[in-house]
């Protein structure tokens, strides 16, 4: 038990290590292949790749369990050899930078926001964090609600459902890709709040395919609540801090995905898993309409001060300029 959970802190350090460095080098990646063309698409494949990886590791996992021989070594030998693979890519992948000589000395890096963007990318950090915290049950509670609540014990569907949830999420950041990100956050809301309903009514009613129809809705929306506070917490970083701020955003979301969660299964030791999850759901959708409504009023008090700035003065044509120190003519 002891080395399973330190194996599981040790690939939980990796991934933290890997996301924001990945999400920042497809960035610069594609700006260097494509100058003037814009950022969603490298947004798109990044978020999708975050979504699309943890759902597919429950499905194939779900489908060795139920079908293959070693349920709990095959998933591993088979994840080890896709990493392997991975590695190979990553080693003949170009780089985006050129080395600087000499070497400086290895630092850790900090997360590091700008002053001025703080507000907007703590909002940002939020909606993401909250959006995670949806996806964690799927990804983490629901063999237990499927056993337990629904009366559903195949290792195949108790992993299909967190891949349709996470899916559902791929799906709707591929299909919003050309949506305005204020305008895509704003579409989120009432779409997970549905997925929500869904979800904790089929609890109650011990309907699965409510309850996988939920999963989907709930994925759709929490996919593109991730896509849009991505792309604003990116938006506040310049070039050369885009990995610092995106660690700080990355940090936020895989706390939401992990410590809600430990919460909601305490509860449920007390409390029915019925009740639980109906108060999740509300919580979930006050955070997230909360974080949501933030982000986008600040966005918009920021780009309406930058435009203000940008905006000329202007002058009346018969209006002589007035300098300092300098008495104005008599006629």
């Amino acid at each position: 038990m002891a080395g399973l959970i330190l194996a599981r802190i040790m690939s939980g350090i990796s991934v933290g290590l890997t996301t924001a460095t990945a999400t920042s080098y497809l960035a610069e990646l594609h700006a260097s292949a494509r100058p003037s063309a814009s950022q969603r698409r490298s947004e798109v494949v990044a978020t999708a790749a975050n979504l699309g990886g943890i759902g597919f590791g429950p499905l194939v996992a779900g489908l060795l369990a139920e079908f293959a021989r070693a349920p709990l070594g095959l998933p591993y030998v088979a994840f080890g050899i896709a990493l392997i693979v991975l590695a190979t890519c990553v080693a003949l992948s170009p780089e985006t930078l050129s080395r600087v000589e000499p070497r400086p000395r290895y630092r850790p890096q900090r997360i590091a926001v700008p002053k001025s963007a703080r507000s907007i990318f703590y909002a940002a950090t939020l909606a993401g964090m909250a959006a995670f915290a949806v996806f964690g049950v799927f990804n983490s509670l629901v063999p237990t609600f499927l056993a337990g609540t629904l009366h559903e014990h195949s290792h195949a569907i108790a992993g299909a459902v967190p891949f349709a949830a996470f899916a559902g999420g791929a799906v709707a950041q591929i299909i919003s890709a050309r949506t305005p990100t204020l305008g895509l956050l704003r579409r989120s809301v009432p779409i997970i709040v549905l997925g929500m309903a869904l979800t904790a009514g089929a609890m109650w009613s011990a309907s699965l395919a409510m309850f996988i129809i939920g999963g989907v809705i709930t994925g759709a929306g929490g996919g593109m609540v991730f896509k849009g506070s991505l792309a604003v917490a990116a938006s506040t970083a310049p070039p050369q801090s885009r990995a610092e701020v995106l660690a700080g955003f990355f940090l936020g979301a895989y706390i939401g995905l992990s410590v809600p969660i430990i919460g909601l299964g305490i509860a449920t030791i007390h409390v029915s898993a019925r009740d639980a999850m109906l108060v999740f759901a509300a919580l979930a959708a006050v955070a997230i309409a909360g974080s949501v409504r933030a982000v986008t009023q600040r966005s918009l008090r920021t780009g309406t001060a930058a435009a203000r700035r940008k905006r000329p003065v202007r002058r009346s044509p018969s209006a002589a300029p007035f300098v300092v120190g300098r008495r104005p003519e008599r006629t």
